[in-house]
């Protein structure tokens, strides 16, 4: 049977986790449910409860930085005034507002499923996380925290802190996840896309495809493809660009939906985002 543990101080949380090998558990909404069993969950390893650290429940913004702490809910982030709309778009269709009210944005990105709804963004918006011990901290970026599905680059002793997310001034964006229906669903694709237009030339631009590959799928050199484009000779290259891209969207069949369904939905949301969202 499984110990659980609830530290009362960010200190105590590192020194439990420099001392045994723990399960960090925030909301629990995934691991309740992947450790369910007749009567009590049965966890492989013990438990340590972190949910209640204020030090972690903090959402905060620091020069040009969103800072959001590990444990903040769902429905904080979602609330909060200066959440980017693309990260608040994806918070609002998770699940139901229970869940979100209880559910985490650390879990979400420790649980490390190529579907989970935050982490598209958190790629199109050059997230950063935090990672701390008693050793230190580091920051990794969120395309090298992700290594599979349920594995991510966090050692044992270690806890994701703090999501740092870049503010920058996109003047086009689209978020769109697409579901067997409009509320509570199971992601079968989605797609987040950003892009900064001036002058009629596309100054930046960001593009992350979710549940389509083990990982969330982010191509930074197609992006530079397209950068510096003015919107005339971006429109004349788009189907070399949905040929480029069709070669990186290499999704499977599982009980969600099919690979070629999805790899089609993810070629038409992102020609409707370069056609119709990138008008300016």
């Amino acid at each position: 049977m499984s110990e659980s543990y609830r530290p009362e101080t960010l200190d105590e949380l590192l020194k439990l986790m420099a001392e045994k090998d723990l399960i960090p558990f925030a909301g629990g909404t995934d691991l309740m449910v992947q450790n369910a069993a007749p009567q009590l969950p049965k966890f492989k390893k013990d438990v340590v409860f972190l949910g209640h650290l204020s030090e972690l429940k903090q959402i905060r913004k620091d020069g040009q930085d969103l800072i959001i702490g590990a444990a903040a809910t769902l429905t904080d982030i979602e609330n909060h005034p200066h959440t980017p709309v693309l990260l608040r778009d994806a918070v609002a269709l998770i699940a139901a507002p229970a869940l979100r009210n209880r559910g985490t944005m650390g879990g979400n990105i420790c649980n490390a499923s190529p579907a989970g709804d935050s982490i598209p963004p958190l790629y199109a918006l050059d997230a950063k996380f935090r990672l701390q011990s008693l050793n230190g901290e580091r920051i990794v970026k969120a395309e090298d925290f992700f290594k599979g599905p349920g594995r991510t680059d966090r050692k044992k002793e270690e806890i994701l802190k703090e999501i740092i997310i870049p503010l920058k001034e996109w003047n086009v964006k689209k978020y769109r996840k697409v579901g067997t229906r409009a509320a509570n669903a199971l992601t079968k694709c989605s797609i987040t896309a950003a892009a900064k237009v001036k002058g009629g030339r596309i100054d930046d631009i960001s593009i992350a495809f979710g549940a389509v590959g083990p990982v969330i799928v982010r191509d930074r050199n197609l992006e530079l493809n397209i950068k510096g484009l003015t919107m005339k000779e971006m429109k004349e290259k788009i189907p070399s660009i949905l040929n480029d891209y069709s070669a990186i969207i290499v999704p499977i069949d599982d009980q969600r939906s099919t690979a070629e369904y999805r790899k089609q939905v993810c070629l038409n949301l992102l020609k409707d985002f370069l056609e119709q969202d990138m008008k300016g």
